[in-house]
Parts: structure tokens; C-alpha cells; sequence
């Protein structure tokens, strides 16, 4: 794909977004697979978002079997089913396209199963955020469970959105996870090793009597140094933001 100068259908920008999506996605699957992120297995991908345009890039990661491990399964197609490169998924609208139509805030998602993530789900557990580094970017502070796989999961998804507007991610039970953010999928790809790492470090803590609350000033530290907060903001223990009073 790396040689391919225009893929039918696509404007050369397009064609350039799409080359670089695999980049990133083969460095992505490197890494979680190097970190032991993945599962043995290997169920990962990521669907991206051509800019401005109602098309999606599916990128699929080949699993240990695979003859080229760093090779990336391509396919595009258009919100509207149109082919433009590879194989559409059957049925027509692709698993994802219904968030991507309803959130054109969402760059990426990907679906993947993780050792820890995947005792969480296991157990039908929410992931509370326990671990300094998933929190330190977002006032939401856990991810839901979605049990029920009469609801299609992309609706599922889409009922939890309407809750809170910012929540990145579910736990989908008795598989994996599937997260989702708005700056490109290396930025995701770095939320995935986070969560997981979240969750392989609660998981070791139960064994020492569970995780504990974030101590006094652990959300004003971190909100105020990731700029969710003006550093004149203040935090109560609860993760109630108090902003200071305008003279």
C-alpha cells in the first residue's frame, strides 16, 4: 500500500491520509504487541476517519499467524457502504459508522482485547480510574459494562454518549474493550496502553486489599497539569470544581 500513488475515488490528500493511517497503525500494533498489551490472540483494529470526508479506513491487525506481522489489513469505505479500497464488512453500514455519523468529533475507534481489560470484562466490572495517568486528561472516571448483545454495541455506545458526552470507552463483557478519541489513533493507541496498564495495576492491588481513592489534591494536580483546569481552579476530594470568583 506504502507504493500506491491514488486509490480510485479518492482525492491524492485522501490517497496521502490513508498511507499515513497505515503508518501509524503498524507502528501502533508493534508497540501493543511488543508491550504484551494484545492479547495472544491478537484482536485489535482501528477504524479512522478520512477528514472531511464521509469515509472510514479499516485497519486490521493480522494476528500471530500472520506471514508479515507488521502487515495492516486496509480497506475504505464511505458511510454511504461505497467500496474504495479492500472489502467492505457484510451488511452493508460498517460496526462503528452510526458513531461516526452521530459524533464528528470522533477521529478513531478501535476494538481490542487486553489481558487485564479483558478480567474486567470477565467480571462485568466497570473500570473505575484509579490510576493517575487515565485520569490526568478527563473528568470521566470510568468506563461502563455493555452486557446485553440484543442492543447492537454501537447503540449501546451511542446511549452512553448521551450520559456524558465524553466518556472514551466501554467494557464489553466477556470480550474486551472498545475506546474511541478525537485525536488520531496514536493518541488512542497511547489511551489503550494506559487503560490496560490502569487495569493490570487495580488488578495486582486486589490481592493487597484493593485499590484506594485518589488521595487529597491528586484531581486538582492533575487537571490543573493537563489544562482541563485553569491553574486558579480548585478541586474538592469529591472532583468538584470550584472556579475562583472573578474580581
Amino acid at each position: 500500500m506504502s507504493d500506491v500513488q491514488s486509490i480510485a475515488g479518492l482525492s491524492p490528500e485522501a490517497t496521502a491520509f490513508v498511507i499515513q493511517a497505515q503508518k501509524d497503525a503498524r507502528k501502533a500494533f508493534r508497540v501493543l504487541r511488543e508491550t504484551r498489551t494484545i492479547s495472544a490472540t491478537g484482536t485489535l483494529g482501528f477504524v479512522q476517519r478520512i477528514p472531511g470526508e464521509e469515509k472510514l479506513i479499516n485497519l486490521g491487525y493480522t494476528g500471530p499467524w500472520g506471514d508479515d506481522l507488521d502487515e495492516v489489513r486496509t480497506s475504505v469505505v464511505g458511510f454511504d457502504g461505497t467500496v474504495y479500497l479492500g472489502k467492505a464488512a457484510p451488511g452493508g453500514e460498517g460496526r462503528y459508522t452510526k458513531l461516526f455519523r452521530e459524533h464528528d468529533d470522533v477521529t478513531t475507534i478501535s476494538h481490542v482485547h487486553t489481558p487485564y481489560l479483558g478480567a474486567y470484562a470477565q467480571a462485568h466490572l466497570e473500570l473505575d480510574f484509579l490510576y493517575v495517568p487515565v485520569q490526568r486528561h478527563r473528568f470521566v472516571r470510568s468506563l461502563p459494562v455493555y452486557v446485553d448483545r440484543l442492543q447492537p454495541e454501537v447503540d449501546f455506545i451511542l446511549d452512553q454518549l448521551k450520559v456524558d458526552a465524553e466518556i472514551p470507552g466501554i467494557i464489553e463483557a466477556n470480550g474486551g474493550a472498545t475506546v474511541w478519541g478525537k485525536k488520531g489513533l496514536l493518541a488512542l493507541a497511547d489511551f489503550i496502553l494506559l487503560l490496560e496498564e490502569g487495569a493490570q495495576f487495580q488488578t495486582l492491588a486486589a490481592s493487597l486489599g484493593g485499590s484506594k481513592p485518589f488521595g487529597p489534591g491528586v484531581y486538582q494536580q492533575q487537571w490543573r497539569m493537563s489544562g482541563l483546569i485553569p491553574k486558579t481552579a480548585t478541586v474538592s476530594q469529591d472532583g468538584t470544581i470550584h472556579q475562583e470568583a472573578a474580581e
